[in-house]
């Protein structure tokens, strides 16, 4: 059975949500499950904006041909090609053999690596500012280039003021029959989820964010309908706010986010003793992770969030500890910066854990390394104890200056 919404008069949310899938893009833990979004404009012209994974396909035929009821379908807008969001061009071209698929010149070459099925001549190719009137819907079409793949565009809606951003402004989490932001409570589990998801999926591409939020700027602005997660009509500013935050790489929050790995205890020991010495000195954003119990999706969404990091970690085989590398690696991968960064390291007879995260910090852009650096030997002892009330003195006072 079909499960619809409208979103206004005219225009029907025909997506879906999956709560089956545990990682999305086979890489993040998705526990609330994910939306896909599509939307269809009913007008002189039927237009749908975009399709949605293979795993929802048949709710989304489903919700199409309801919505449609009995019409043709004339255009199919392909604002993003990334399977997630085209793997039902094939079935509908199939279905409905006088469908027009609309967009840029990467979408078509996109399209033909994807499917065997030649679309060539079905293909109607826009370009930046081309409009497309469906009667009393007209569409204006925006690229938006690696926010986060190459040929991305949104599309703005003119007469209801509607803006399809495509992935830009998306959350992970399934709906739970609310569709708008003013149906959600927007901090707690949305927003950790909406953080998680910039900042994995497009925190690499800030200057091209930026980019699109200027072109966003320029527009008036009603509704914002992404193709994850919730629309926008009540808190627009409130997500435009986070974006500009994110995109710029500005912390959300003046606090210390302290980063262990520990083998066999005594590095977790340092690491909750420091966040305590903090504690003491009047710092209350303190947040502690095992970078080894917890996903490094979750750890790079509070890297985002916190101005202060410190990163604790034992030797491994000469090497810096396998997690707080495989930490580093998608830090530096998504281009973080603008963080002060203390570092703490553990070693028995070698310690070179420090050393080595010390280089690797130095190829990441506008990254401070706040002193003294920390070289336990096994466990605290009387002398690291000192070295590390000395530590949280300098972390407290980086905090409270900024």
């Amino acid at each position: 059975m079909y499960c619809t919404r409208n979103i206004t008069d005219s225009i029907v949310w025909v997506g879906g949500s999956d709560r089956r899938l545990a990682l999305f893009e086979n890489l993040f833990p998705i526990p609330r499950g994910v939306a896909y979004n599509a939307y269809l404009i009913l007008d002189e012209k039927t237009c749908l904006m975009d399709t949605a994974d293979a795993s929802i396909r048949q709710q989304f035929i489903e919700n199409v041909f309801a919505a449609l009821n009995g019409r043709p379908l004339d255009y199919l807008v392909v604002n993003h090609m990334e399977p997630d969001h085209c793997a039902n061009i094939e079935e509908l071209a199939l279905r409905f053999p006088q469908m027009k698929i609309v967009g840029n010149v990467k979408t078509l070459n996109f399209i033909q690596q994807f499917y065997q099925l030649d679309l060539t001549n079905r293909f109607l190719t826009v370009t930046e500012k081309d409009t497309l009137s469906l009667g009393k819907h007209t569409l204006h079409f925006v690229f938006a280039p690696m926010v986060h793949w190459p040929e991305v565009m949104m599309s703005y809606e003119e007469t209801e003021k509607i803006l399809f951003s495509a992935d830009a402004f998306g959350s992970f989490g399934a709906h739970n029959g609310t569709l708008f932001d003013d149906e959600i409570e927007l901090d707690g589990e949305w927003l950790a989820d909406a953080r998680r998801y910039y900042t994995n999926i497009v925190g690499k591409f800030g200057v091209q964010v930026q980019t699109a939020l200027k072109k966003a700027a320029a527009l008036d602005i009603r509704l914002i309908a992404p193709l994850h997660g919730n629309l926008w009509r009540s808190h627009i500013d409130f997500i435009l706010e986070k974006y500009q935050l994110w995109s710029t790489y500005t912390p959300e929050k003046n606090g210390a986010l302290i980063l262990y790995g520990s083998m066999y205890g005594n590095t977790e020991n340092a690491a909750n003793v420091l966040a305590f010495k903090l504690a003491d000195k009047g710092i209350r954003d303190i947040q502690l992770y095992d970078v080894s119990n917890t996903h490094v999706s979750q750890l790079i969404a509070e890297s985002f969030r916190y101005s202060h990091i410190v990163l604790a970690a034992p030797t491994y085989n000469n090497e810096i500890y396998p997690a707080m590398y495989n930490y580093l690696h998608d830090l530096k991968a998504l281009n973080l910066q603008k963080r002060t960064i203390a570092i703490m390291e553990n070693g028995t007879w070698g310690p070179l854990s420090g050393k080595l995260m010390s280089e690797f910090l130095q190829n990441i852009k506008d990254m401070t390394i706040l002193e003294p650096k920390i070289t336990i030997r096994s466990a605290l002892n009387d002398s690291s104890l000192d070295q590390l009330e000395a530590m949280a003195q300098s972390i407290a006072e980086s905090i409270t200056q900024r």
